[in-house]
């Protein structure tokens, strides 16, 4: 099976009632761990691409990586996307160089700016069969080159999304219903603690969630900022030398409820990374000697795959869904 577009794999998530994860990737290892774990789940998969991501490891050698895991994992459904392309070139440079989807982010212009910058992508990538994800709305919080100061966040609008579509003639689009980028996605401030001190966000806002679902009937929902930051990642970091204090994600539960609903794609990248740092941070502390890149990363990728095995089965409900 070649690389596909989401066009499919969103329609059947949409009419089943679950959501596709759509896991940033940056090396081998989390290509790898991510993979593994959809190919035994038997579970459709996004694999997206951040500009840091390109920058860090060269777009040939995630294309590369990413083919390879196309015929390592015949069996299942394999998008490439492009997560929070920032421009019409970085979007036209993914879709001439093998992905199938693609994100173009105006979100932090003006209503009619957003709608031009997305339909001049979408003209483009349609002509050449790739599907596009936009976004109303601005996330925020901190995650690689994606970055909205506090207070400049806000949550989408539902009176725009429908014209919004209409106009650009998207493929999916990216709302804002209280997620947030990286580990650090609410202040203590914004949470309550619980009896055992550990912070708890405030909920989702599925009232807009709800209202968008009713104005684009039929139409795939795409949620970032979606990784829950699991307690047990933060407190090994933390065990084991590192500094992660009050890092909070989104919880479980309000995932899987909107993976119910149209949400059919939900974007997962510090988790990942919460997860190979663990697994490397404990490593070194119980194997001072080691130096090998091969005895930490083989756990570090048997963290990652876990861990989405854990998010296929429990977060998403796509397993069983290739």
């Amino acid at each position: 099976m070649a690389l596909v577009t989401t066009t499919e794999m969103f329609k059947k998530a949409y009419n089943g009632g679950y959501a596709v994860g759509a896991f940033n990737v940056n090396n081998m290892e989390i290509v790898q761990g991510i993979t593994e774990a959809a190919g035994e789940l038997k579970s459709p998969v996004v694999l997206q691409v951040s500009r840091g991501a390109r920058a860090y490891a060269n777009h040939t050698y995630l294309v590369k990586m990413v083919e390879a895991a196309v015929i390592e994992n015949p069996d299942i459904p394999i998008a490439l996307h492009l997560d929070h392309g920032p421009d019409f070139e970085t979007c036209k440079s993914c879709i001439d160089g093998g992905f199938t989807s693609v994100m173009i982010d105006a979100s932090s212009k003006p209503f009619d700016e957003n709608v031009e910058i997305t339909k001049k992508v979408v003209d483009y990538a349609h002509a050449h069969g790739v599907v596009v994800e936009a976004e109303l709305g601005t996330l925020a919080g901190v995650e690689d080159e994606v970055a909205v100061e506090e207070g400049c966040a806000s949550y989408t609008r539902p009176e725009e999304v429908q014209e919004f579509v209409e106009r650009t003639g998207c493929d999916s689009l990216a709302i804002c219903i209280g997620t947030s980028h990286g580990a650090y996605k609410f202040t203590p401030e914004q949470c309550t603690r619980n009896e055992e001190g550990i912070l708890v966000p405030p909920p989702l806002r599925f009232d807009v969630l709800e209202e968008c679902i009713k104005r684009l009937p039929g139409f795939p929902i795409v949620l970032h900022g979606s990784s829950s930051v699991p307690q047990d990642f933060v407190k090994t970091v933390n065990t084991y030398g590192g500094n992660m204090p009050d890092a909070i994600g989104i919880p479980e539960e309000q995932l899987r409820e909107a993976a119910k609903l149209a949400v059919c794609k939900i974007n997962i990248d510090s988790d990942i990374r919460l997860a190979i740092t663990a697994s490397i941070r404990k490593h070194f502390a119980e194997h001072p000697a080691d130096f090998d890149p091969r005895t930490y990363l083989k756990p570090a990728r048997q963290a990652v795959k876990e861990m989405v095995a854990h998010k296929i089965v429990n977060v998403l409900g796509s397993d069983g869904k290739a």
